[in-house]
């Protein structure tokens, strides 16, 4: 139950809040529907932190439910893992589709704007960096390892359900919680996962946090703190 579990890191938000603010977003997606699916994003705007001194942080937390369903995902992989790949209906380029690339930037990164996400052979992954150069890791977008010993559909499920928090050198942060679709108690669960992660990361807790607000992508902001 929410209301035993991590009370003191969540004492700053009520149960009722989190509840309110939700409901808020699906019935706004629900009053105006979209052509395709919004995407709910939990916005953070931090304080007391200076982004040149302060050590930036980043962290990934896996959620309860998967927020972003339609991610898109590619393998780089070997033999057994393209034809793995193949049957599963999922994206997949071997060694000499990537060699094409010739470590040209502008494909590279075209490359790394299709897809939300990469998985690499555990054989392979190490020579990345050597076929595509730095490319998909300046855009935060280098490979997860995959071992044959792994479940690849599995994998992707965690990917999917997996966000990153990243500071960079701005005061303000977005990650997807969820989705409009989604029951009010999944949202809930992920944004709460999400505030309690973020909340653990930061060097002053919530000292540090000067907001936070919850949107579906079209829709309007709710505050939530």
């Amino acid at each position: 139950d929410l209301r035993t579990r991590g009370d003191a890191k969540m004492s700053k938000i009520t149960r009722d809040a989190l509840y309110e603010c939700v409901q808020g977003v699906i019935k706004g997606s629900q009053e105006k529907q979209r052509k395709f699916q919004e995407t709910v994003e939990l916005q953070i705007a931090l304080k007391n932190y200076d982004p040149q001194k302060d050590k930036r942080f980043s962290g990934t937390v896996r959620l309860k439910h998967v927020p972003r369903p339609s991610m898109r995902i590619c393998v780089f992989g070997d033999q057994q893992h393209c034809d793995e790949a193949k049957a599963a209906g999922f994206s997949s380029m071997d060694v000499e589709a990537l060699k094409k690339l010739n470590k040209n930037k502008k494909l590279v990164k075209k490359l790394g704007k299709k897809y939300d996400a990469f998985l690499a052979s555990d054989t392979l992954i190490k020579q990345i960096p050597r076929l595509l150069g730095p490319g998909l890791n300046k855009m935060g977008k280098f490979p997860t390892q995959l071992t044959h010993t792994e479940n690849m559909k599995a994998k992707v499920e965690e990917l999917k359900s997996t966000i990153k928090f990243q500071m960079k050198k701005v005061l303000c942060l977005a990650v997807a919680v969820g989705h409009v679709k989604m029951g009010e108690d999944e949202l809930v669960s992920n944004i709460f996962m999400a505030v309690n992660f973020l909340v653990s990361l930061l060097k002053k807790n919530w000292q540090n946090v000067r907001s936070l607000t919850i949107k579906s992508t079209m829709g309007k902001p709710q505050r939530l703190y």
